[in-house]
């Protein structure tokens, strides 16, 4: 099978197509013909050698698939070769075939079409991260108002649709008339460009001067400051990534002075520490994406050999919603 692969740490443009042995699923594992392939920011800072977790070379990165399974481990009772599923895993995507933890496996419907299956490949992290963070950490309340930065990337756009879902009054904020246009279509009631507006003087004028309830920040940098300084009075500040390169330092005395708190998102590690509530999150996202309540947009596909453009892409923040690969195509 050809896999895109990373043999030391560096930028996108070092990334190669390879031909390797097709994978033996473990005892615990599940094989699966990967159809989609999800481009996520961790993926980029993966190959970078600037994430949390480090595999061992050479790997291949991307942690957010849907296929076929091909093989299944002898310890898996609940999965068979030809169920179509939703993967979830550290690393190895961005290949044809890819192992993983049967635990980390989501079936899907015998008859998901092929779109279907897209999507369902390449929302979960998204919209995983997006509920978690507005329904478990900041336990957002209908009427609030959430300030989403980043808002027309995948993450971004996921938080203003659930925004939306749950009752709040949603502001996005980002970098282009294309991004903020995608918000809008999504259900956002304000939306503000920083690229040509004064953030802080916008988000005064929105609320009166009250400020927001919440802020969901994918990006950091220079827009933390003036968007936690516009936090209102017990408003929750969501640390959800850093897309802009800088992990910013804010002044611990704003928190003091509006009551409020800072909040750290982690969606993989809350996977892993607290899978019944994920999966309780999971279920009721899939629900949503049954019932045409959410509608993930992916704006690009590229065949595997391109993956390394799509990632070059995501750190140029050029990607509106979501960019995925499309392993059986190799050109």
């Amino acid at each position: 099978m050809k896999a895109i692969v990373c043999e030391a740490w560096g930028p996108p443009s070092s990334l190669q197509l390879q031909d390797l042995p097709s994978p033996v699923p473990a005892p615990g594992q599940v094989l699966v013909r990967t159809r989609v392939a999800a481009v996520n920011f961790p993926d980029a800072l993966m190959v970078a050698g600037k994430y949390q977790f480090k595999p061992a070379f050479p790997f291949s990165p991307g942690g957010e698939l849907s296929g076929e399974i091909i093989a299944v481990g002898s310890e898996v009772r609940h999965l068979k070769p030809g169920d179509k599923v939703v993967g979830i895993t550290s690393h190895g995507a961005y290949a044809q075939e890819v192992l993983v933890e049967a635990s980390h496996v989501i079936p899907l419907p015998e008859h998901t079409s092929d779109q279907a299956l897209e999507l369902a490949g390449s929302f979960v992290l998204t919209y995983g991260t997006s509920l978690h963070a507005l329904k478990d950490r900041a336990q957002a309340r209908a009427g609030e108002t959430l300030l989403v930065l980043g808002a027309g990337g995948g993450v971004g756009l996921a938080a203003v649709e659930i925004g939306k879902l749950l009752g709040l009054r949603v502001i996005a904020a980002a970098s282009s008339p294309e991004k903020l246009a995608a918000a809008r279509a999504l259900g956002a009631d304000e939306t503000i460009d920083y690229s040509r507006e004064d953030l802080r003087e916008r988000i005064k004028a929105l609320t009166g001067g009250r400020g927001v309830d919440i802020v969901y920040d994918p990006v950091g940098g220079d827009f933390t400051e003036p968007a936690l300084r516009s936090v209102g009075w017990r408003g929750r500040y969501l640390v959800v990534g850093f897309a802009a390169g800088e992990i910013p330092k804010p002044a611990l005395n704003l928190l003091l002075l509006k009551g409020c708190a800072l909040v750290g998102v982690f969606w993989g590690e809350f996977v892993r520490r607290e899978p019944a509530l994920n999966a309780e999150n999971m279920q009721l996202l899939f629900s949503w994406l049954h019932q045409d309540r959410i509608h993930p947009l992916i704006s690009r596909r590229y065949p595997l050999a391109q993956a390394p453009l799509a990632l070059e892409a995501l750190l140029g923040r050029q990607a509106v919603g979501k960019l995925v690969v499309l392993p059986q195509q190799l050109d």
